[in-house]
């Protein structure tokens, strides 16, 4: 089952991430690519969890298939920022964003940075995984233009493949650090802090995923906060656990 190791890492009556439909692969016969014409969904969720990361996935035969980016996307082709592959994600998590408790499998914030839809280069990608190379394209929100993913050798100790995710050169290029100018939601508007605040997470936490430079104007015109929401749950203004 392709979502078995998703959800053997989750505990659901703990955790809001969704555990996905269960579709059984029939026996002996592989999954079929999404039919011609059909519009795959990608999004790149930017979590705060032991360390800041940027989760992108990319739809394909009903799941999404997920990368831990640690530094995000850069629109700089001489930039090459690592990609960890890790376990496939349901599609139905392409609407989370909120909260995953403390002391559960990637505890912290999750905040929608990114969505839209991909186009494989070509289109086959299974070929394209199996030998390391999957070239793509993104319309997205913040995501735009012509991108690869390169399997890498990796570094010592790695347990996960790795890969490189890199922009090619087209008129999406840029030297301008997207993760910097744009650190909001695209569904709430909110930063990390927000989300923290919002839906009952550890603020000061959250708050180290988003750029200090902006923290500050913050700081200084809390005007700038976007509207508290209502939440049943008490936001962690303050943690006796060692920031990690």
């Amino acid at each position: 089952m392709p979502l078995d190791e998703y959800r053997k890492k989750r505990r659901f009556d703990v955790t809001k991430e969704p555990a996905g439909k269960r579709v059984p692969e029939p026996a002996g016969k592989r999954v079929p690519a999404p039919r011609s014409g059909k519009k795959l969904v990608y999004v790149v969720q930017k979590h705060r969890a032991t360390a800041l990361h940027y989760d992108f996935r990319l739809e394909w035969k009903g799941v999404m298939l997920s990368w831990a980016v640690p530094k995000g996307p850069s629109f700089d082709p001489s930039v090459k920022r690592l990609a960890m592959q890790v376990e496939d994600h349901p599609i139905e998590y392409n609407k989370f964003e909120g909260i995953i408790p403390d002391g559960e499998y990637g505890g912290g914030t999750v905040m929608i940075w990114d969505a839209g839809h991909w186009t494989p280069e070509p289109a086959d990608v299974d070929a394209a995984l199996k030998r390391g190379e999957l070239k793509f394209r993104l319309e997205g929100k913040k995501l735009r233009g012509s991108w690869v993913l390169v399997r890498t050798r990796g570094r010592p100790g790695d347990s996960k493949p790795a890969w490189l995710l890199i922009k090619h050169r087209d008129e999406w290029t840029s030297t301008e650090e997207v993760t910097e100018l744009a650190p909001r939601s695209i569904v709430s508007n909110r930063l990390l802090v927000e989300i923290a605040r919002d839906e009952g997470g550890n603020v000061q936490k959250a708050a180290d995923g988003d750029p200090p430079a902006l923290l500050r104007e913050i700081l200084n015109n809390p005007g700038m906060l976007a509207p508290a929401r209502k939440s049943r749950q008490k936001a962690i203004w303050h943690s006796n656990r060692a920031m990690s």
